[in-house]
């Protein structure tokens, strides 16, 4: 069985910026290890998997090394694929995923992901941050990851990340902001426990970064960057009390197929 197999760089217009993703889409789910496998082999920060038809599928991500509750980027590129190349009729896709129902809207040239909130709260600062980031927050939330907020953009653009102190804290990444020069808010994303050092672009954690932005500015609408050295990219985000809205483009990179002895 031949597996059809997409790149598409997600929250950018245009391709070699934003956050690659791979898309597998599939009439079968396959055995998790072969999934892994083919997730580390593409050595990307998330590949996506999807099984359905008529506009209901079952979605998952996988990084190189886990398998994943959650993933912004990918499912906007999942959805991309079903629009843009096999053809899905009408204007909203629906996935099942381990984060529960997850809905993908065109806005225009947007894509638009209706995603849960995840809410964080205030703790002590922990060793292991101000090592693994090199600098002290002004602020540190805890929730799925932990956020450190900085007081400008070039306190967290100037973050050079000790990685190995990083994956040692006990959350699923770290989440660095900050007021934006050109956003609202600016974010960078290390996730090095899980296989993704930076992640260029993270939808997931703009579920952390929009409640509290909201809050903080007193806005529902919210524009963010996140300003990853090497690409970065570019989201529109809604606070909805207990979902948040991000939206995004995508740009397809390559298409391929995944040969039939992968999966002998």
């Amino acid at each position: 069985m031949q597996i059809p197999i997409y790149q598409v760089d997600a929250f950018t217009s245009r391709v070699f910026s934003g956050n690659p993703a791979a898309v597998c889409p599939l009439e079968s789910w396959l055995p998790d290890e072969t999934l892994l496998a083919i997730a580390t082999e593409n050595n990307l920060s998330e590949t996506a998997f999807f099984v359905g038809e008529n506009h209901e599928y079952e979605l998952r991500w996988f990084t190189p090394t886990v398998e994943v509750e959650l993933c912004g980027h990918a499912t906007l590129a999942s959805a991309h694929v079903l629009f843009y190349e096999l053809g899905a009729a009408g204007r909203s896709v629906s996935f099942d995923t381990r984060s529960g129902r997850l809905e993908v809207n065109k806005r225009g040239d947007l894509l638009e992901m209706d995603f849960p909130a995840q809410a964080a709260q205030p703790c002590a600062v922990p060793d292991l941050l101000t090592e693994g980031l090199g600098s002290t927050p002004s602020e540190v939330l805890s929730g799925v990851n932990l956020m450190a907020v900085f007081e400008d953009q070039a306190a967290v653009a100037a973050i050079e990340p000790d990685f190995q102190a990083l994956a040692g804290l006990d959350y699923f990444g770290v989440i660095a902001t900050a007021p934006g020069e050109d956003a609202d808010f600016v974010s960078r994303f290390f996730a090095p426990s899980k296989g993704v050092p930076e992640d260029p672009v993270t939808g997931s954690a703009h579920c952390t970064l929009v409640p509290y932005w909201s809050r903080r500015l007193q806005r529902r609408d919210l524009r963010a960057q996140q300003i990853c050295p090497a690409r970065g990219g570019e989201l529109m985000c809604r606070h909805r009390g207990e979902r948040v809205d991000i939206a995004g483009r995508c740009a397809l990179y390559m298409r391929g197929t995944i040969e039939p002895s992968v999966t002998a």
